[in-house]
């Protein structure tokens, strides 16, 4: 089930990120706290029953009419990988986008192959390439891209 992230969720979100991101600066609590009270955010939280096993944001930037997107962070419990809350937390961040009409951006670890492979079947494409973009381990990074709605439709009109 994919619903809106809360305020109590968020510890739950930092031991995640802690076990997930152990080697990459993952956010602390503190962080969670701050993405979700900003405004321009939205969060979501993937369950399984009652326990918290995913979540994920993005942020809408811009004025209205020509807004973008980025998602700040995905991620599953390794536990529970695999069995679609992955792609149902994209799906929410997706239809914030496409409800604004914006482009999204993402980094992802160029050495994530699940999730390079995920975004691209979403319809992102590599724009470029971030030489040690995470720290502290110094992995790249790549920046990614999806079209608005509105581009995405054209091109699936065109003959």
């Amino acid at each position: 089930m994919i619903d809106a992230l809360t305020q109590v969720d968020l510890v739950r979100c930092a031991e995640l990120e802690a076990q997930l991101f152990a080697g990459d600066s993952p956010w602390p609590l503190a962080g969670f706290v701050a993405e979700l009270r900003a405004e321009h955010n939205r969060y979501f939280a993937a369950r399984d029953g009652d326990v918290l096993v995913g979540y994920a944001g993005v942020s809408v930037l811009g004025p209205v009419g020509d807004r973008e997107c980025e998602v700040h962070t995905i991620a599953v419990d390794l536990a529970y990988q695999g069995h679609g809350h992955g792609r149902a937390l994209m799906d929410a961040l997706l239809a914030v986008a496409d409800a604004e009409n914006a482009a999204v951006f993402l980094e992802v670890r160029t050495d994530n192959a699940p999730a390079v492979a995920l975004y691209e079947r979403n319809g992102f494409t590599v724009a470029g390439t971030r030489r040690n973009y995470y720290q502290p381990s110094g992995a790249d990074a790549y920046t990614m891209v999806r079209s608005p709605r509105g581009e995405r439709l054209e091109q699936e009109d065109r003959p």
